[in-house]
């Protein structure tokens, strides 16, 4: 896509999320534990104003797949397969790897070896729950296969409900780890489910209406901008609900922030070069590259705070995940349009 075709929200997209980050973090400072009801509004650990901006980022994904060719999903095979050992292969591994090293030896002079096994717990949790609901944003801006995106994440909900646990078990060596499984269920549903009926419905509503014409020229030009802004509100909703831990304890957050973020590069670029070797098409490769460089956060973080508690290490590493994937996830987006073939 040429930039003069981008939109003002796509083409200054970088500026609208540094202004995001800054108003997000200067709101929760101003008005600090105040914001506290609007960050614990949630059903089974799933913050309902986030949930409320994800399906307006979700929805003009899901409105333009075509559900007939789902059929079709044996076409994507190779497509599934990357996905499948990245995710659940090689992320959680690499992930457990560059966590032990920064937490464990590169920062052992300054943090305290019980801080160190929680943040390497967070950052674990992190790399065993592969995206479900941003993917389908990333996707969307990156000119990924809708359809493809839909099929993958599918598959990934299915391996998650059976590998997550085992996977945390072993990485953690914990013997006796409870699962909340209410919030594995309501995330997928509030974040997959509810805007994929809603996208299916309308879909075939508005073509019966308009036309299919009206549908792609129109009506789903009109809808994009709707994805950015929810993007940009909820980067704001994010980094106000922690501006004052942000502002407290800003260099042990970047210190976190490095080895999540050279994780996050390192599969994206893993994914990547596997797509190619595999030559699987753009639209494949993208989203298939996407999926595995960003994380299930909303269930990591549930998990970090069931199992080690909301003030813990490993709750503050799953924070930093959330905060620091949006400008990671739109840089990737940035660059796989730049790579396009």
């Amino acid at each position: 896509m040429a930039n003069s075709n981008l939109g003002p929200f796509e083409r200054y997209l970088s500026l609208w999320v540094a202004l995001s980050i800054v108003l997000g973090v200067g709101l929760g400072a101003v008005f600090g534990t105040s914001i506290k009801p609007l960050a614990n509004w949630e059903i089974a650990h799933v913050n309902i104003p986030v949930m409320l901006l994800v399906w307006l980022m979700v929805y003009p994904m899901m409105v333009q797949i075509d559900f007939g060719s789902l059929r079709k999903a044996g076409t994507s095979l190779r497509g599934l397969g990357l996905t499948v050992v990245v995710n659940w292969a090689v992320k959680p591994f690499a992930m457990a790897f560059f966590a032990w090293l920064f937490f464990s030896k590169l920062y052992g002079a300054f943090i305290q070896p019980s801080e160190a096994k929680e943040y390497i717990a967070g950052a674990i949790l992190l790399g065993a729950a592969p995206c479900t609901a941003m993917v389908f944003v990333w996707s969307y801006l990156s000119g990924g296969n809708p359809t493809y995106t839909l099929i993958q994440v599918a598959a990934n909900d299915i391996i998650l409900l059976i590998a997550f646990i085992p996977i945390v078990k072993l990485l953690l060596d914990i013997s006796h780890i409870t699962i909340p499984y209410e919030v594995l269920f309501t995330s997928v549903v509030a974040f997959v489910a509810i805007p994929l009926l809603a996208g299916y419905f309308s879909n075939r509503w508005l073509i019966a209406q308009k036309g299919e014409s009206w549908f792609t020229a129109i009506f789903l030009p009109r809808l994009k901008p709707l994805s950015m802004v929810a993007l940009l509100g909820t980067l704001v909703l994010l980094f106000a609900f922690q501006g004052e831990r942000i502002l407290e304890q800003p260099i042990l957050i970047l210190l976190i922030a490095i080895p999540l973020t050279i994780q996050t590069y390192v599969i994206f670029f893993l994914s990547w070069l596997g797509g190619r070797v595999l030559k699987l098409p753009y639209t494949t490769c993208a989203p298939a590259s996407m999926i595995g460089a960003s994380n299930f956060f909303e269930l990591a973080v549930a998990v970090a705070i069931v199992l080690f508690g909301l003030e813990s290490g490993a709750a503050l590493v799953t924070v930093v995940g959330v905060l620091i994937e949006v400008p990671i996830m739109l840089s990737l987006v940035s660059l796989a349009k730049r790579w396009r073939y």
